[in-house]
């Protein structure tokens, strides 16, 4: 237990700085198309030390997420995870220009409270067989999720961060499902199990929804949804299909745990945050 809840706060803090850099990144990049979702931006990304930065603690932070889904229950895992928030929110002040208000110091003490009643309140993770179908369920549902992308890109700035953030959540949610669903990762079984290509989708469609989020919009209010659908949907799944509980009697402390935790994320998700330019062609970093 205490080692899963060290990996995914490790994790968070990879998650939170990495959300920063490629925002930084996603901004300075060539405008292309002007699209609010543009695939070609990845690759105009790509070409900033910042951008590369960030997918390298994005790596560290999914083996370390790796560790801790095998260790935690998904709830407890993504209450921890929700702690990229306070992460992204602190490396904002130097990196972005932002400011935070006693409020917000406030909200990320609110953030710490809600992990640590979590931690103490968490079971051992699950065991129970998953339902045959929900691997292709959740397949199914990362893929729908992706096609989704064109129709959110066309939203009117204000939601359209939001909405993204929320996609690429859900993206990332698959991944945290698919971890829990892959029971045997050796060949060739593994390439028959619809969880594998869950997984990547998932992956696929979070680094796209969000990267196309940050170009344009807030950073802590795209990184709000990410987190909001992104402890929601696999806390769900993992107790109502694979058996995760918290410590006997603790059941109510664990709720309170993460509602605290998500509540203070989404409120830093409030914090101002300087206008945002329209991005104009700049040379590659």
């Amino acid at each position: 237990m205490l080692l899963g809840m060290i990996c995914a706060l490790a994790s968070a803090v990879c998650y939170g700085t990495a959300s920063v850099l490629q925002a930084v990144a996603a901004r300075a990049a060539e405008p292309g198309t002007g699209s609010g979702l543009d695939p070609a931006l990845l690759s105009r990304a790509l070409r900033q030390w910042r951008y590369l930065l960030g997918l390298a603690l994005d790596g560290t932070g999914f083996l370390l997420q790796i560790v801790a889904l095998r260790h935690l229950p998904l709830y407890a895992a993504g209450a921890a995870l929700a702690a990229s928030l306070a992460v992204t929110a602190l490396a904002s002040v130097p990196l972005l220009g932002i400011r935070l208000s006693p409020a917000r110091w406030g909200a990320i003490a609110a953030v710490c409270a809600g992990l640590a009643m979590t931690g103490l309140a968490s079971g051992p993770p699950g065991h129970r067989a998953p339902p045959p179908a929900l691997g292709w369920a959740l397949l199914v549902t990362a893929v729908v999720v992706l096609l989704t992308g064109p129709l959110l890109g066309r939203l009117p700035a204000g939601p359209r961060a939001l909405a993204l953030g929320l996609g690429a959540g859900l993206g990332f949610g698959a991944v945290q499902i698919a971890v829990r669903l892959i029971d045997d990762p050796a060949l060739p079984g593994i390439l028959t199990d619809p969880a594998l290509y869950a997984l990547l989708v998932g992956g696929a469609t979070g680094f796209l929804f969000l990267t196309s989020a940050f170009q344009r919009g807030s950073v802590p209010v795209a990184t709000a949804g990410m987190v909001l659908a992104e402890t929601t949907g696999p806390a769900l799944v993992g107790l109502a299909w694979l058996g995760d509980r918290s410590r006997e009697g603790l059941h109510g402390l664990a709720i309170a745990g993460v509602a605290v935790a998500v509540a203070g994320s989404l409120t830093l998700a409030s914090f101002g945050e300087p206008p945002v330019e329209a991005p104009g062609p700049k040379s590659p970093e």
